[in-house]
């Protein structure tokens, strides 16, 4: 497996400082502030990348029980709310899911919703975030 690459520079104090992430090789690039971070100042933050991250790899993880099960989804949708707490620390992440696939029956789907919690690649390396849910409904 490839090692892969972001980066991130940051200029100046916490308060008046401003920063880049770049994921990969110049696939996105974002500015990143105190205000963006820790109000609702314009750009994005690590957390926001971090939820990304996490709802793309969770999305294809669950495609890939699915498929493995017999059960071809047409689409998942996977989005992640990031809860930073005082700390700071990132205390709770929630995976909202809506998927579209054909011929599973709702316990099936959930059952494989939650392994896909457990078995993805993030949620592993996110062990020690406190809570981390799963909010799984077919489409």
């Amino acid at each position: 497996m490839p090692i892969r690459n972001s980066t991130a520079v940051w200029n100046g104090n916490l308060v008046q400082g401003q920063g880049t992430m770049t994921v990969g090789q110049n696939w996105f690039t974002g500015p990143f502030t105190r205000a963006s971070r820790f109000e609702n100042g314009p750009g994005t933050n690590p957390e926001e990348l971090l939820g990304a991250a996490h709802a793309g790899c969770y999305a294809m993880f669950l495609a890939a029980i699915l498929s493995k099960s017999g059960f071809t989804p047409d689409e998942i949708r996977a989005r992640a709310e990031v809860s930073i707490a005082d700390g700071p620390t990132i205390d709770r992440i929630t995976l909202h899911v809506e998927a579209s696939v054909p011929n599973v029956d709702e316990a099936t789907f959930q059952e494989h919703a939650q392994r896909a919690k457990a078995g993805c690649p993030v949620s592993k390396a996110l062990a020690a975030v406190p809570e981390i849910n799963v909010i799984a409904k077919l489409a």
